[in-house]
């Protein structure tokens, strides 16, 4: 098999790899589609997307761990969760990763749900908390699929245009 073709077959593998990673928990996915742009690049001798575009493609890497922080967070208080069921959310979260994925699903709900009881808020309240944080935990994984396609965008047009 020709070195190249095979270059571009794991670069290919690591950027489907990256994109399900986002989406699913235990494969990282960020790191793992930069990791597939910059083989491709390095394919190619960094003549289409040299550095400045894979400092791009890194910065938005980076910026998928902050959304899906941000966007529980945002979930959480968008339903009327006090600070506490805030942070219980984001520790639930950051949780629920080493918890595979019925962690992921239900570490930011748990976290919300215990921080909202914590402040001594209403069972009910707390669970309208935790379902804040769920909400909030699809669509930061809505938003990290979005990145992850603008990455993939960003080093097509650097390729080809």
């Amino acid at each position: 098999m020709d070195p190249i073709l095979f270059y571009w077959l794991v670069a290919l593998a690591l950027v489907v790899l990256g994109v399900a990673g986002l989406a699913l928990p235990a494969i990282p996915g960020a790191p793992l589609l930069f990791l597939g742009l910059l083989i491709a690049a390095w394919t190619e001798n960094f003549m289409y997307a040299g550095a400045r575009t894979l400092a791009i493609l890194a910065v938005l890497a980076l910026l998928t761990y902050g959304v899906d922080l941000w966007a529980t967070m945002f979930g959480a208080k968008r339903f009327g969760a006090s600070r506490r069921a805030i942070v219980g959310a984001v520790i639930g979260s950051i949780v629920g990763v080493f918890l595979g994925f019925p962690g992921v699903i239900f570490g930011p709900f748990i976290g919300a749900v215990v921080g909202e009881l914590l402040a001594q808020r209403s069972v009910q309240q707390a669970a309208r908390a935790g379902i804040g944080a769920t909400i909030g935990l699809a669509l930061g994984a809505a938003l990290k699929l979005a990145i992850a396609f603008a990455m993939i965008g960003i080093f097509i047009v650097a390729r080809f245009f």
